[in-house]
């Protein structure tokens, strides 16, 4: 039976405006493979876009009210989706439902055992740890993510198990739309200016969160961060749930014994307490194949909702071991004249100042150079300063400009807020005025042995192939 106000996938017929984006093309696959004919448009092609076309959707390039077919029963959006779209106006006319990709995820989690994934860093690393590791179990589980595992399309799966992994969204409060059996949130910070003017409006948006956990469920937090505690603090006692730590602490339930860098891996040793695993108890290595202590802990918190799910721990600690990273997350991109290229979505001074310390520990004697973007103007604003701290981990630094995303411009703030902060923390940074600048100026300073990192999580993700192609040409030059 279809969940209220869709239709059932014989008959469903959704349309999704921005169909090649993260958020939207998994689920316009799951359901696609659930036997929905599927439409949708977005601003260029892609091969995102062309994989869906090879799984039967119909996908337009630009937005245009033609588009929209008349019998659509649904046209979905996000939020980065503007008023003025030509296809939403259209939709209006014709009296079709305009609703939000979460109330479509929501709609996918019904009659499953959904787990959710939520926190301010994190979330898809996480959720595809979860989710590799459920599959390496043989339980075949769906899930959606927010980035690719192995492959086009592969953040989002349509399994014929019961459990159902998701990556939640808190930047629009989209995360209130789920009602999960098992929540993980990994840490709370302030973030999203233009959704919350405060850390306590944080705070009460991931209680509504939390509110949602179906009676007799668990929520999973991080013992080791703040805010994350502060919200177990806050829900702790409330009938019919169950709150489950895990980190480093001395109370977390789940307890880090120690996280052993080994190269690009990461050795962890957890305890495992009998409450929650029953004859499994004690303690438990597992191997981690990203480095990185941030990664690691993620990979205890996939660990840890698994068990509350019911997964067999020791073996979905060995599945964990099968799990190689995520599209934009330390993602190799090659090396060319003795310098690797890393890819990292990282945009917030934590993440950022985490991923940097991580290929610290990997780059050996060679300095760290990284091209970063800032993301979104109102982030910028705020947290400018904290950005150009973060990038004094690095030997240097070349900044982009502002990629302002859903985002018109504010008067006065430009990446040197966050190259100027960088500097007064005695860091070598300079601004770039474009991609063709960075890629020259990244270039022309590496050496071998270095390492180059793009960051950010707008486009200068596309730069990486651009330093290698450039690498080698110098190497060419000079062989």
């Amino acid at each position: 039976m279809a969940p209220a106000g869709f239709a059932s996938a014989a008959t469903d017929r959704p349309h999704f405006i921005g169909i090649g984006g993260a958020g939207m093309s998994g689920i316009a696959k799951i359901l696609a493979l659930r036997g929905a004919r599927v439409a949708g448009s977005d601003a260029k092609d892609s091969p995102t876009a062309r994989a869906l076309r090879d799984l039967g959707a119909t996908v337009h390039i630009g937005h245009a009210a033609e588009h929209l077919a008349a019998d659509a029963t649904r046209v979905v959006v996000s939020s980065a989706i503007r008023a003025d779209n030509p296809e939403t106006a259209r939709a209006a006319e014709l009296g079709i439902p305009v609703v939000h990709r979460s109330d479509a995820l929501a709609a996918l989690l019904a009659g499953t055992r959904p787990a959710a994934v939520a926190g301010t860093h994190g979330k898809t690393t996480t959720t595809s740890m979860l989710a590799v590791g459920l599959t390496a179990l043989g339980l075949d589980p769906s899930y959606v993510i927010g980035g690719d595992i192995d492959g086009l399309l592969s953040g989002a799966r349509h399994g014929g198990g019961e459990i159902f992994v998701a990556e939640a969204d808190e930047s629009d409060r989209s995360f209130h739309k789920y009602a999960p059996e098992v929540a993980v949130v990994l840490n709370v910070e302030l973030d999203h200016h233009a959704t919350y003017a405060s850390l306590e409006e944080m705070y009460a948006a991931y209680e509504t969160f939390a509110a949602g956990i179906r009676p007799g469920g668990t929520l999973v937090v991080c013992a080791d961060d703040p805010g994350a505690r502060e919200l177990a603090a806050r829900v702790r006692g409330r009938a019919g749930l169950r709150v489950l730590a895990y980190g480093a602490a001395p109370d977390a339930d789940v307890r880090v014994l120690g996280v052993l860098p080994r190269g690009q891996a990461s050795e962890v040793t957890v305890a495992l307490p009998e409450d929650l695993v029953g004859a499994e108890a004690g303690e438990l290595a597992f191997t981690v194949s990203v480095p990185g202590r941030h990664y690691a802990l993620n990979a205890v918190a996939a660990l840890t909702a698994g068990a509350a799910l019911g997964a067999p721990v020791r073996g979905l600690a060995s599945a964990l071991g099968t799990y190689r990273g995520v599209g934009r997350r330390l993602q190799p991109k090659g090396t060319a004249a003795g310098v690797a290229v890393l890819d990292t979505y990282a945009h917030h001074p934590t993440e950022m100042a985490a991923d940097l310390e991580a290929v610290r520990g990997t780059a050996g004697d060679g300095r760290v150079l990284v091209v970063y973007q800032p993301h979104l103007f109102s982030r910028t604003r705020e947290l400018g300063a904290e950005m150009g701290r973060a990038l004094a981990l690095a030997d240097a630094s070349v900044v982009l400009a502002v990629y302002p995303a859903r985002e018109d411009p504010i008067p006065g703030v430009t990446s040197a807020l966050v190259v100027d902060a960088a500097r007064a923390a005695g860091a070598d940074a300079t601004a770039a005025p474009d991609g063709d600048a960075a890629v020259a100026a990244v270039a022309g300073m590496a050496k071998p042995g270095d390492l180059v990192l793009t960051m950010g999580a707008g486009d200068v993700t596309d730069l990486g192939p651009r330093i290698l192609a450039r690498l080698r040409d110098r190497e060419s030059l000079e062989s």
